[in-house]
């Protein structure tokens, strides 16, 4: 019978596990004769004890994390069971069973059944001493354990080295270092303290304290310590960056015959890492006899955050060529490398073995990919990555937006968050981060003030992040009203906010008050980053105040910041402004490392007073390995003048056509037909304009139309707008400024007027530099009524060339009444709108009053000049003998002979004066001083007509 029922038992007990479901019934009708049959009892009771150990033994083995939830859940109904049946067949009292079903409640967590079955147990012994305090530890009712410890020993049990442990774990958990310490006695006076559990428990609790002297003690009290505990001591020294300590652990761990595991190795290594002792690191891992994943993504990162991308991505290549299986962190650090070198070719192998291990569709992954392709500036390949991916979360989304945000596809991003939004997720800080920048490049404070609204009503204001991205739209869109008080408001500020608003300032031009804010930022912000540093010498570039730019100079040595290349960079470019080439180069060579933006910034420099040392220049990038940018080349070819100049430009020319570049990008045309017509070579210059495809953009016609009015081919300059308009290129406020200039040249206002109606009904009429160009045309075209009635209706007369214009307009045009008009014009720029004339400003007021003879207060205005350039004094001496002044014409000339005694124009000029009066002596002294000085008089030449058609006339 009691084979029958073991049978029975085994049938039910497949289908109970892990179904759990027995036919009590059918037990129940078995029992008189189980109770008959002892060894039919111990059979069951036998059973029912192995099928308790197989639950325990299947709920500790490994499986995947989002399987334990269930396994525990089919386990603990298992152990009910187990549990009713112990009770049904009355093995309630037995001992092993009973530890055994409780060992079960305990490891699957139930607080429940576990105190039930440890309440009804006759004898408590250690082992169910343990699983109950292991239950209380397990739920983390750490109290529990420490009073249930003390409750154990009241009973009389004496404690194992598990209870120990247990209890120890407690004690660490809880921070009790003195019950610890008194565990630790009674563990060595149980003689516990040599076994590996308890030793590796003191061990632990011990460094937790970081109470290394203790910990160490455990460890050489012991003849073999655990591996658990010469790891735990190795990751606390390194945790308090004891780094030669830990590693004298690692050898003392050898010598004593345990070899090192990965978590050991893995935490030495990455203390070395944080501490940027990059080779170091290396060569310990190299030390590793199985460099698993973990292992390879650690230097791989490490190699990344300490900017060594190039070795980060070698060592990528070096872990496929060991057979060891990338992660998903593997491949976002890889990518994150790829993405700082913007190594397109290798970005596309990564991704290639992404999708060989079926990883592409991951959301980490992906959101690499796309960030890698977006900083590529291959924004194709990355929305493909996003379109591909199956499940789209913020993450991705967030990489996307970022992604267009970079590439400064502003449009996009506000589509794509539209987009999102419709799809029904919820923006983050960081959504919010990506599209206020678009906003901020838009320059659209409506969206701007929209998004502003909805982030006040999701409360996401207070986050640092948003606040920042907030402030940063709002400067960026001249808003700096609102950005200021943004900024004023916010509780925490970090270096971004302070940049932001820094940054806003010197964009707007406002350098006193970027200024300010970096002075504020000084004495009570954090201390200044490379951001903060290159708007500051931004401003100090556009003050030309190389003492200031100096000053910041030592603050960016104080912190250490003067060698970054992002820093550097802009130190160079300030310098280079400022005129202290020598400075400039200084700071280049003490920068540890060169990019394209610092050699340009140098580039231009040396362009302009050394073409050769800037030629040298270009050749070190290109030894470098570095690729030169359209900047590169448009800075050599803005000093392209002279017979080197030329052969240079050409030979330029034909570099940006072999690599094709030359049609890519319109700068580089516009630079190589500035740099033709500054050689005047007005053919070369043609040609190259009719080889850029049509249509040809806006840019680079008004470039052509300057270049023409500077090669004094006014008449084709106008021509040519006349092709561009029929080509239905709208010009802009450069080109009508250029046109303007045209008709001014040849005194044409037939087409001035008309160029004024068609930039009225265009709506550039307002603009400043059109305005300033109306009137100058105007005014040389001698209607200067219409160019006084412009100056008047202009709205904002802080422009230095619309003063200028207006004044020219009135000496050129200097007949009665307009004196007045000029002189009060120039009272009213200096006075009231406190522009500091500049020296054509004064050039144009003393031929003004030349002409009407106000000699004396012409005079008077040159005397207040700190440096007298000798066209003005030809002016003067022009008006001098034009009104028979002989004793201011003398002065003047003498003044102009110092200045330059071998030109003919003041010996000419003064001896006309002395003709006029009848003066013939000094005439023949003149002239014989001109000989004595070997100064020839050249023959003068008239032309008529237009220059490409003209009759010269010659006298001597």
């Amino acid at each position: 019978m009691h084979r029958r029922l073991i049978l029975l038992a085994q049938q039910r007990g497949n289908s109970m596990f892990p179904q759990s479901h027995f036919n009590f019934s059918s037990l129940s009708h078995e029992r008189k004769h189980i109770d008959e049959n002892p060894e039919a009892r111990m059979d069951i009771r036998a059973y029912l004890f192995e099928a308790c150990l197989t639950q325990c033994k299947r709920i500790h083995a490994r499986r995947m994390f989002d399987e334990m939830p269930q396994r525990i859940s089919r386990a603990l109904e298992t152990g009910k069971v187990i549990h009713g049946l112990s009770v049904k067949f009355g093995f309630q009292s037995d001992r092993k069973l009973g530890n055994a079903v409780l060992d079960l409640y305990s490891k699957c967590g139930s607080l429940e059944f576990t105190e039930k079955v440890f309440n009804r147990l006759e004898q408590r012994d250690v082992l169910a001493w343990n699983s109950f305090l292991s239950m209380y530890s397990r739920i983390g009712l750490l109290e529990k354990v420490v009073g249930s410890f003390g409750s154990m020993k009241d009973a009389g049990v004496v404690p194992n080295q598990f209870t120990y442990a247990s209890v120890l774990s407690a004690s660490t958990k809880l921070v009790v270092i003195g019950f610890g310490k008194q565990v630790h006695c009674d563990v060595i006076k149980t003689g516990f303290d040599c076994d590996p559990f308890c030793e590796s428990s003191l061990t632990d609790m011990y460094v937790k304290f970081k109470c290394l002297n203790d910990a160490r003690q455990v460890i050489d009290q012991v003849a073999n310590p655990s591996i658990v505990s010469w790891t735990a001591m190795i990751s606390a020294y390194t945790e308090m960056e004891l780094l030669e300590a830990a590693l004298q652990m690692v050898e003392t761990m050898k010598k004593e015959g345990c070899v090192p595991d990965q978590v050991a190795f893995v935490a030495v290594i990455s203390a070395f890492i944080r501490l940027g002792r990059i080779s170091e690191a290396y060569d310990l891992f190299s030390q590793m006899p199985d460099q698993d994943a973990v292992a390879w993504n650690l230097m791989i990162s490490g190699h990344l955050k300490n900017g060594h991308e190039a070795e980060a991505i070698k060592l990528f290549m070096h872990m496929r060529k060991a057979d060891v299986k990338a992660t998903r962190s593997t491949f976002a650090s890889v990518l994150s490398a790829v993405a700082s070198m913007e190594a397109f070719h290798i970005g596309l192998s990564v991704h290639a073995q992404a999708i060989k291990q079926g990883l592409e569709r991951n959301v980490y992954v992906g959101s690499s990919l796309i960030s890698m392709y977006a900083k590529c500036q291959n924004l194709i390949y990355a929305r493909e990555v996003f379109d591909s991916s199956d499940d789209r979360n913020i993450i991705l989304w967030n990489a996307m937006l970022g992604g267009y945000a970079q590439n400064g596809l502003a449009n996009q991003v506000v589509k794509l968050f539209v987009d999102m939004k419709q799809s029904g997720l919820v923006a983050d800080e960081f959504t919010y981060t990506s599209i206020l920048s678009a906003c901020g490049c838009l320059g659209s404070l409506q969206l701007g003030h929209q998004l502003h609204s909805h982030i006040i009503k999701n409360r996401f204001q207070p986050n640092l992040f948003v606040c920042n991205a907030l402030v940063d739209m709002y400067a960026k869109s001249g808003a700096l009203t609102e950005a200021r008080w943004l900024f004023e408001l916010m509780k925490d500020r970090d270096n971004v906010s302070w940049n932001a608003i820094i940054v806003g300032h010197a964009q707007e031009e406002e350098e006193y008050e970027a200024l300010d804010m970096f002075k504020r930022m000084m004495a009570d912000g954090p201390p200044p980053d490379e951001v903060a540093l290159a708007s500051i010498w931004s401003a100090c570039a556009d003050l030309e105040d190389v003492d200031l730019g100096r000053a910041v100079h030592c603050v960016a040595v104080k912190y250490g910041l003067e060698t970054g290349l992002y820093a550097g960079s802009s130190l160079i470019d300030m310098y280079v402004k400022c005129g202290i080439i020598s400075a400039a180069y200084q700071v280049f060579y003490c920068m540890p490392r060169w990019n394209v933006v610092s050699m340009n910034a140098l580039i231009a420099g040396y362009s302009q007073q050394n073409l050769e040392e800037a030629v040298k220049l270009y050749q070190t990038m290109q030894a470098k390995g570095l690729h030169p940018s359209e900047i590169t080349f448009t800075n050599l070819l803005d000093a392209c003048h002279g017979p080197f100049g030329i052969i240079l430009g050409r030979q330029i020319h034909c570099l940006l056509l072999k690599d094709g570049l030359l049609y890519r990008d319109e700068v580089l045309g516009i630079s190589l037909l500035s740099m033709y017509m500054n050689c005047l070579l007005k053919t070369d210059a043609s040609n190259l304009f009719s080889e850029f495809p049509n249509p040809k953009g806006t840019i680079l016609w008004t470039a052509m139309i300057s270049g023409l009015n500077q090669n004094e081919s006014s008449g084709e300059a106008l021509q040519l707008y006349r092709e561009m308009r029929c080509s239905n290129i709208l010009p802009d406020q450069a080109t009508f400024a250029c046109v303007l200039k045209a008709c001014s040249t040849l005194a044409s206002i037939r087409d001035g007027v008309k160029i004024h109606c068609f930039l009225f009904h265009a709506g550039f009429s307002v603009d400043e530099l059109v305005g300033s160009a109306l009137i100058d045309m105007y005014a040389k075209c001698g209607d200067v009524k219409i160019s006084m009635q412009l100056f008047k209706e202009m709205d904002s007369k802080w422009d230095v060339i619309t003063w200028n214009s207006m004044i020219a307009g009135f000496a050129k045009n200097g007949h009665a009444g307009r004196t007045s008009e000029g002189r009060k014009v120039f009272d009213l720029m200096t006075d009231h709108f406190g522009i500091q004339p500049r020296m054509d400003h004064s050039a144009c007021m003393i031929d003004l009053l030349g002409r009407q003879g106000l000699l004396d207060e012409a005079e008077n205005l040159i005397n207040k000049l700190e440096v007298v350039p000798d066209a003005i004094l030809a002016s003067f001496l022009s008006a001098c003998r034009l009104h028979g002044d002989e004793v201011r014409g003398r002065r003047a000339a003498n003044k102009l002979i110092e200045l330059e005694a071998s030109n003919s124009s003041a010996y000419s000029l003064l001896a006309n004066i002395y003709a006029s009066s009848g003066n013939w002596n000094e005439v023949k002294a003149l002239r014989r001083q001109m000989r004595e000085n070997g100064v020839q008089k050249l023959p003068g030449f008239s032309w008529l007509g237009e220059k490409e058609n003209k009759n010269v006339h010659c006298s001597q």
